[in-house]
């Protein structure tokens, strides 16, 4: 393995003058599908941003650039189905046009992300000047949850402002932009009472569209019970799903450690678990008594921001190899998963015809140290790295030194 991980590292790229019939070919990596579930070693070329082949074997004279994968996953571009990157400098506004958003191409494509979905930092109000700040100049492929409140994530009072909240200007909006908007979004709202849910879901029945909730913090509690069973519906997202804090109810009981029974018949009744991981939305406390239970999580999230930019999505999907699942499994939680979760079929895999999103893994090895906001800690014997991002037949990040002229 050593050899060919070398080989991999000091093959790197090569490219040729002529014209081609394939501007990019992918040799030799180990091609993890989770839509189709191949699992092989092929070759993938690339033409007008598409993918157009895959082969055991294709000739490398046909292509005008080559990457060498050979001891490395090859896998859809990531969907990171929980972020904020609706940056601005408003010093008195969060989230929506605020300081706490980031900009996605500072993040995304050195964490092989090729698409975010940011999670409600706007609202039918501002949707408009996020798109226009935001999403028509990014490289990164932006989509949205649209915020139940028309103001979005301001902070304090706004989030509070349940006049605020109309489920018919939030679908109106959303039908103005669908191939943006896939969903709306329920957060921070501290009331003792399920209007932004149901403001939400209702918005999410004119429009066919999922809702994802952030959920606690409720004066008086709400139980999770009632929201899982009598409010959201199936294909409805509760993100944040493994968080353990004091104003927000777990899913694993945190006394008999066990996970609280009405969770698995949420799951059956099609309610969706993203992570959600945050800068304190994640603890191995809810993580591991889940996994052990058979409760994996739907998709992976990251819930980037400014205060939470320090692990990445790989990172995090590290941390779910060192809780026993298997790479393929991880792989498909931020690829065909969160495709699904949205609504988009023509993201999150590779098939010939498809969009040219590919990331290219390799798996480290050696002895990692993972930790939660807790503190506590879990070893591992691998993690993932990003070392390539193709966007649309686009290599938007590239880790592999040195580049070549010639075919290998």
């Amino acid at each position: 393995m050593s050899k060919i991980l070398l080989l991999f590292f000091l093959t790197g790229i090569s490219s040729v003058s002529k014209a081609q019939p394939y501007a990019l070919l992918i040799r030799g990596g180990y091609v993890i599908d989770p839509k189709t579930a191949v699992r092989d070693t092929l070759d993938i070329a690339v033409q007008k941003g598409c993918i157009v082949r895959m082969a055991k074997r294709i000739d490398p004279r046909q292509a005008a650039r080559i990457v060498d994968a050979r001891g490395a996953f090859v896998c859809p571009g990531f969907i990171d189905l929980h972020t904020h990157v609706f940056f601005g400098a408003d010093q008195e506004s969060d989230y929506a046009g605020g300081t706490e958003d980031i900009i996605p191409d500072d993040f995304a494509p050195r964490e092989g992300v090729t698409t975010v979905v940011d999670a409600g930092s706007s609202g039918w109000r501002n949707f408009d000047v996020f798109k226009k700040r935001v999403i028509d100049h990014s490289a990164t492929r932006v989509l949205a949850f649209l915020n139940i409140v028309g103001a979005g994530m301001r902070g304090g009072p706004y989030e509070q402002n349940t006049a605020d909240m109309s489920d018919s200007l939030a679908a109106a909006k959303a039908g103005q932009y669908p191939a943006i908007i896939v969903g709306f979004k329920v957060a921070h709202y501290t009331g003792g009472d399920w209007r932004p849910v149901d403001a939400a879901t209702h918005a999410g029945n004119q429009t066919q569209l999922p809702v994802m909730v952030d959920f606690g913090e409720h004066l008086p509690e709400l139980p999770i019970h009632d929201l899982f069973l009598k409010h959201l519906r199936p294909g409805d997202i509760f993100t944040h799903c493994f968080a353990q804090l004091s104003d927000r109810e777990p899913i694993v009981d945190p006394v008999t450690k066990k996970l609280k029974p009405f969770v698995f018949e949420a799951r059956t009744k099609g309610i969706l678990f993203d992570v959600g991981y945050g800068e304190i939305s994640f603890a191995f406390s809810q993580a591991i008594p889940a996994l052990h239970s058979g409760f994996p999580p739907n998709s992976i999230s990251s819930d980037n921001h400014r205060s939470n930019i320090r692990v990445t999505l790989p990172d995090i999907m590290s941390r779910f190899l060192a809780l026993g699942l298997d790479p393929a499994t991880v792989i498909g939680m931020v690829t065909w998963k969160p495709a699904q979760e949205i609504h988009r079929p023509e993201l999150g895999h590779l098939s010939e015809g498809a969009v040219a999103d590919i990331v290219i893994l390799r798996m480290q090895h050696g002895r990692f140290t993972f930790s939660d906001h807790a503190g506590r800690r879990i070893e591992a014997a691998q993690r993932f790295e990003c070392m390539m991002t193709i966007k649309g037949g686009k290599v938007e990040y590239d880790r592999f030194i040195p580049k070549f002229t010639a075919h290998s």
